[in-house]
């Protein structure tokens, strides 16, 4: 197995970028590294020249290159693995690991998976429902000022997963997709209301609870086919329990 980071199989997310000057430096920061996709979820202003002029010349291909989109899941339905970066630690959030120690688990992962680095808006970061979608989180160490320039932050991050070498000795498998996994959630919350599981109008904390379940022991298709069969049973077992009422 390579020890050393799959580039092609890792995509760098920007959600909201506020400034163009930060998105050309990010895909400066990219070509120094060696990564070279990167998708642009609705920005604030996507002024190509201003951003051509913050990326160079040099990286000028990364930019024509890059893809545009309107929402988080849209970015992420064609990759395996969600990795979102946040400064907001604390008791009610996910556990977060710095890029240095997650870095050699992605390079596993990215033998055979499709990896995507969600950043967040400038001035506020990832919201709840983005971080419900990844499957990891990572925190960018700092001292006393915890905010950090967007760009900076993919180099740190870019650099990080650049440098690391693989230490995992078996293989990772093929994950289910993002788009497989989201259809499993969404047939799971539906079911968790149908049995009177959860409030209707509230039923985020165990739906989410379980997505901390599946992220950790990191389902493949079969896995995901499995369960949705298994939904699917509930609900009908349920149906009929009320028809003989």
């Amino acid at each position: 197995m390579s020890s050393s980071i799959c580039h092609d199989h890792v995509v760098i997310v920007l959600k909201k970028p506020r400034y163009p000057e930060n998105i050309g430096s990010a895909a400066r920061a990219m070509l120094n590294m060696g990564f070279t996709r990167i998708v642009l979820v609705d920005p604030e202003n996507p002024d190509l020249e201003r951003i051509k002029k913050t990326a160079t010349h040099e990286a000028a291909s990364i930019v024509d290159c890059m893809v545009t989109v309107t929402s988080t899941e849209e970015a992420l339905k064609d990759v395996e693995y969600v990795v979102g970066t946040t400064a907001r630690l604390g008791k009610q959030r996910r556990k977060a690991s710095s890029p240095a120690t997650l870095s050699p688990h992605l390079i596993a992962l990215a033998k055979k998976n499709r990896i995507a680095i969600l950043f967040g808006p400038e001035d506020r970061g990832l919201e709840n429902s983005d971080i419900a979608l990844c499957d990891a989180l990572i925190h960018i160490p700092t001292f006393g000022f915890t905010s950090i320039n967007l760009a900076q932050a993919v180099m740190v991050v870019c650099y990080e997963l650049n440098t690391a070498r693989n230490i995992e000795k078996k293989s990772v498998p093929r994950l289910a997709g993002r788009r497989e996994l989201e259809e499993m959630y969404k047939a799971l919350e539906e079911t968790f209301v149908r049995i009177a599981f959860v409030h209707p109008q509230k039923p985020d904390y165990y739906v989410n609870a379980f997505r901390d379940f599946f992220s950790r022991i990191m389902p493949r298709s079969k896995d995901v086919v499995v369960m949705r069969a298994f939904l699917s049973k509930i609900c009908l077992y349920g149906e009929k329990k009320r028809e003989i009422r």
